[in-house]
């Protein structure tokens, strides 16, 4: 998986303006006025997922619902903490379509969350973006990349699939597919054990390809590295004092 990341210098004023792009879903818990809210732009993307997979839970078990929520109903409003950072609470929803999980990394931009997604009745990774207008006009541009990586990526190029966006209580949501552990913290778990060659070696080639995919549409990544690259899953051949992923995807 590749993260985009693009240095932008975004103007402070009218810090309530809405995103250029119109958001596929407007009515979820439109709040009725938002405050501005300042923070530093320095250009860092969000950190990586840091989960080793999916939760392998039976997910619509009612003891996952916490108590007092209404099934599939809107949670209780709360105010962003002071860095603009959406409050939630495990098991609750994010709008009636997606269920929280539980929480698997956060980073300038935004936070990352493990939702079940009713709909397709699958996992799926909800990127959700500070309500600071700097970040939300981020958000809406890298929604137009991944959309362009999409619309060409017919081949498997490598790049991580956008399913969904919308706009949630002055939080712009991007929903990913799921993947596995980063390459930084599969060699953190492993103890930076050295992988075999001929993995290095394949590694590389899908790195050159992916690059390669993303120069013919003149795109450019900023931000290359191992905390940037995800393994398609969590599954993983054990070998003499080792472990070997054995699918992986950037």
């Amino acid at each position: 998986m590749m993260e985009m990341e693009y240095v932008r210098d975004i103007p402070n004023n009218q810090m309530d303006r809405r995103p250029r792009k119109r958001p596929r879903i407007s009515t979820w818990d439109t709040p009725q006025s938002s405050k501005a809210q300042s923070g530093l732009y320095n250009g860092q993307e969000i950190s990586s997922i840091t989960s080793f997979g999916p939760s392998r839970v039976h997910l619509e078990h009612p003891s996952h619902y916490a108590k007092g929520l209404v099934h599939k109903g809107s949670p209780p409003w709360r105010d962003d903490d002071k860095d603009g950072h959406y409050m939630f609470e495990l098991g609750e929803n994010l709008t009636p379509r997606y269920k929280i999980l539980k929480k698997i990394g956060e980073g300038t931009f935004g936070q990352v969350l493990e939702c079940w997604d009713r709909e397709l009745r699958e996992v799926v990774a909800i990127k959700i973006i500070r309500s600071i207008k700097k970040y939300r006009d981020a958000a809406m541009i890298e929604i137009d990349v991944l959309e362009q990586l999409g619309r060409h990526n017919r081949n498997g190029n490598g790049c991580v699939q956008i399913r969904n966006w919308f706009d949630y209580r002055n939080h712009i949501c991007i929903v990913f597919e799921m993947l596995g552990p980063s390459l930084f913290d599969f060699l953190r778990k492993n103890n930076y054990r050295s992988f075999p060659v001929d993995l290095v070696r394949e590694i590389g080639r899908q790195l050159l390809e992916c690059v390669a995919f993303m120069h013919d549409l003149h795109l450019v990544h900023t931000d290359l590295k191992p905390e940037n690259i995800l393994f398609v899953s969590s599954e993983y051949l054990k070998i003499p004092d080792n472990k070997l992923i054995c699918d992986f995807l950037i």
